[in-house]
């Protein structure tokens, strides 16, 4: 952060502590005596009084060391703007400890897997024990726990791939991650909404499923302009791109005249992050085996 933030942080964090320092002081030195008396502070409410007395000693000791802690705190670690702290802890390397030891731990473990080949690994019930877990941990929050995907996020449990299902693709997928495209209007940018309308009831026709034959009719033309090149001609895609088949049951966005419209008109975007940073070489050897067991 800027400096100013930095010094404007500072003084922020020490001026309370400071300023509850010098209030209890300034509290405790304006009592003359610590007997209890029978002077009140003139307010009550429903009956009740609140006595002008000091505070308990060891109660009045406990807030004080309260601001020494506070202090002792804010010298070790960030908290008063770009300070680092005398034990230059953060966040990250804290992580970074805390992964080096499970791997420690854990490491021997998966290396008993990462050599097995993912079809055969997919077979035994410890390491799909272990996958179930790491999926869990790791892919769950998109695919859902049983991995049947949502809106978006692809059901892992069929054999429809974007990409391929076979070991040697899902791994590349894990290592590497997807960037899925598909640009608004496909390579046909200047498409207009009669033109639209066309080729969402020829794609619906793969299925029998158009609104309008006519237009499905002439939609074909439309979609050889903008839509082959990725969907290919008979519209069952290019798993090489990434490119989902148009003429099964299978949508990742949904099937219906209004959400296809809207994948037309506006594109999509989709990621599936790398796991080759988070996750080890055998970890990622027995999630593999988990991802294809979902479907084999």
């Amino acid at each position: 952060m800027s400096t100013f933030w930095s010094i404007w942080i500072s003084v922020i964090v020490l001026g309370t502590v400071f300023g509850c320092w010098w209030l209890l002081w300034a509290t405790r030195k304006s009592q003359t005596t610590d007997t209890e008396t029978d002077r009140t502070m003139g307010h009550s409410f429903d009956g009740i009084e609140e006595y002008d007395n000091p505070l308990p000693k060891w109660w009045f000791y406990l807030f004080l060391a309260t601001c020494i802690f506070a202090l002792g705190y804010l010298a070790l670690y960030p908290g008063l703007g770009n300070w680092k702290g005398l034990l230059g802890w953060t966040s990250t390397n804290q992580w970074e400890a805390e992964v080096a030891e499970a791997e420690e731990k854990y490491g021997e473990i998966y290396a008993r897997f990462g050599s097995t080949p993912v079809a055969e690994l997919a077979q035994n019930d410890e390491a799909m024990q272990m996958g179930q877990r790491l999926f869990a941990n790791n892919c769950a929050v998109c695919h859902g726990s049983a991995a049947r995907g949502s809106v978006g996020f692809p059901n892992l449990t069929d054999n429809d791939w974007l990409y391929g299902g076979d070991p040697d693709t899902i791994l590349a997928t894990l290592h590497n991650g997807r960037q899925g495209a598909m640009p608004a209007k496909g390579t046909m940018p200047n498409m207009t909404n009669e033109q639209v309308d066309q080729v969402v009831n020829y794609v619906l026709s793969f299925s029998g499923r158009e609104k309008d034959a006519a237009a499905a009719e002439a939609g074909k033309q439309v979609f050889a302009q903008a839509c082959v090149a990725c969907h290919g001609a008979d519209g069952t895609g290019m798993q090489a791109l990434g490119a989902p088949n148009l003429t099964d049951n299978v949508w990742l966005y949904g099937s219906t005249y209004e959400w296809i419209r809207e994948t037309v008109v506006n594109g999509r975007q989709n990621q599936m992050p790398a796991q080759g940073e988070r996750l080890s070489d055998d970890q990622i050897q027995i999630l593999a085996a988990y991802v294809y067991s979902l479907s084999n």
